[in-house]
């Protein structure tokens, strides 16, 4: 978009750049520093490090900020959260926000737990679920119809041709260093729970969000060994062997978001205790703390899935008459 705009003659004052950095090359959870754009010349502004939030400075001399990047359509990829705070900014400083819309790899159904507001931080700023199903701007749509920030915000947003919630959709460039495939993308509800424990989640090879592995031979009989890659240094279990699951043959498009993995790798640690890296950022990322109590408690998957249905069915009833796709 950066090229299209200075092939026409159209001045760009700043770029915003989200987590992995303008270029999507940086690690998750990197800080990204301002910079400036060797190949355009143009200043980066950072908003995955100090800010998080486009200040009155930065937006000063500028009339429409646009907003052209691809989410994969769950509530804890931090692509939505900087649009939540992107939002609040042209809000409060009569801007006008384009979104370029793109389609959602993930729009073709909706799943998981709405969001406790308890729980809320930037992998979870919206009271949607986990898999919310829509594009960027339909989630922007509805943002601003349920008042979710202050203000008037004046939101254009430009559709995808030829997209519809059932299409299955192939991305072209990969979202993020460690989404590299559809398979991933389909996976990653699922398998980003498991992040805060001793499970590494495929980080440091080249099946990331395909493959899960702990460092005890009961997980599992695959194994594999993370190293240091670009996009992932230091992952979980660095070094270290790895047993568990090669799910990298897997439908991304068929999966549905599911605790069963979750589930599995917690019964099978011979730790318990030690599981868990952070309790705190897995009940951010679930977007409550009951889950959480429900798996220590040995109450079943399924019949944990089942709790949430109800506020779910609500949500979908909600959103209805903000999808701009059949």
């Amino acid at each position: 978009m950066v090229d299209f705009l200075l092939k026409n003659k159209i001045k760009i004052n700043i770029i915003f750049a989200p987590e992995h950095g303008f270029r999507g090359e940086v690690s998750a959870g990197d800080h990204i520093k301002n910079s400036v754009d060797s190949k355009t010349g143009l200043t980066i502004k950072s908003l995955y490090g100090k800010d998080k939030k486009p200040s009155k400075v930065d937006l000063k001399n500028i009339d429409v900020v646009i907003f052209d990047i691809q989410d994969v359509g769950l509530r804890f990829y931090t692509y939505i959260s900087t649009l939540y705070y992107v939002m609040e900014a042209c809000s409060e400083n009569k801007k006008t926000l384009l979104i370029l819309d793109r389609p959602n790899p993930n729009g073709h159904y909706s799943a998981g737990p709405i969001l406790d507001l308890k729980e809320k931080s930037f992998v979870g700023m919206y009271p949607v679920p986990v898999v919310h199903g829509m594009t960027v701007g339909e989630l922007a749509t509805m943002t601003k119809g349920e008042k979710w920030i202050k203000g008037s915000l004046d939101l254009k947003v430009i559709k995808s041709l030829n997209y519809s919630h059932s299409s299955p959709y192939n991305l072209p460039i990969k979202p993020s260093p460690n989404l590299p495939n559809n398979t991933a993308i389909g996976l990653y509800a699922s398998l980003c729970l498991l992040e805060p424990t001793e499970i590494s989640v495929g980080r440091g090879t080249d099946l990331q969000f395909q493959v899960l592995g702990g460092p005890h031979k009961n997980y599992g009989d695959y194994s594999f060994t993370p190293i240091d890659k670009p996009g992932a240094i230091n992952p979980v279990n660095k070094g270290i062997i790895s047993y568990g699951l090669d799910l990298s043959k897997e439908d991304g498009f068929a999966h549905r978001f599911t605790l069963k993995y979750l589930w599995d790798f917690y019964q099978k640690s011979p730790q318990k205790t030690k599981f868990f890296s952070s309790e705190s950022f897995f009940n951010k990322l679930i977007g409550n703390s009951w889950v959480l109590e429900d798996l220590k408690n040995n109450l079943p998957y399924l019949e944990v899935e089942k709790k949430w249905q109800t506020d779910l069915e609500k949500f979908n009833l909600k959103r209805k008459k903000y999808l701009l796709y059949k």
